[in-house]
């Protein structure tokens, strides 16, 4: 089984369990999410692979990270991801790339993501669920944040915190690779 494979079997097997879980129906899930009742039918019978945006559409309305939606195994009180394990969510001919650390649930969703975005190119989010946090940190080159409409200069070296329950994104204007550690905490679905 290929990679993509297990990763659409893993999505359909704990998006059906989680929806069961909160108790959502399909027309439930669809309203929360914003995911079209159908798109929601066809990844659960694994028949898709949705886009990072719809993913984290489902996971947001589901209130866990999205690791937990991708996760193959439930692992120990200590879970170790190596590096070939962590989840690439995207990436670009000309090397930019999300790559989704780590996740967790505790007191709500916890993700860790790494990034890497090449000179002019970039990403967007939309909003997520009130009282969500993203935390970055940047490594290499200048990151332009995004956040509401307004552009944030955001060095090597610096951090940066921000409520990310408005449209947001991530750009590099400059001329070397950006890369930055994001952690991102939801709250949890009441």
């Amino acid at each position: 089984m290929s990679d993509l494979d297990q990763l659409t079997q893993s999505l359909a097997r704990n998006l059906k369990r989680w929806r069961g879980e909160r108790g959502f129906t399909l027309d439930a899930l669809a309203a929360r999410s914003g995911v079209s009742r159908g798109m929601i039918i066809q990844i659960e019978q694994a028949r898709t692979n949705p886009s990072v945006g719809t993913t984290v559409k489902l996971a947001d309305a589901l209130g866990v990270p999205i690791t937990t939606l991708l996760d193959h195994e439930q692992g120990p009180q200590v879970r170790l991801v190596p590096e070939n394990r962590a989840v690439r969510m995207w990436s670009t001919e000309a090397g930019s790339s999300t790559t989704l650390l780590v996740g967790t649930e505790a007191r709500g969703p916890l993700e860790l993501w790494t990034c890497r975005l090449m000179p002019g190119e970039g990403t967007t989010s939309d909003p997520h669920p009130e009282g969500t946090v993203e935390l970055l940190h940047i490594t290499e080159g200048e990151l332009t944040l995004l956040v509401d409409g307004l552009a944030h200069a955001v060095p090597a070296g610096t951090s940066a915190t921000f409520e990310a329950h408005v449209p947001h994104g991530y750009r590099n204007e400059g001329g070397e690779p950006t890369v930055f550690t994001m952690a991102v905490a939801i709250p949890p679905v009441r």
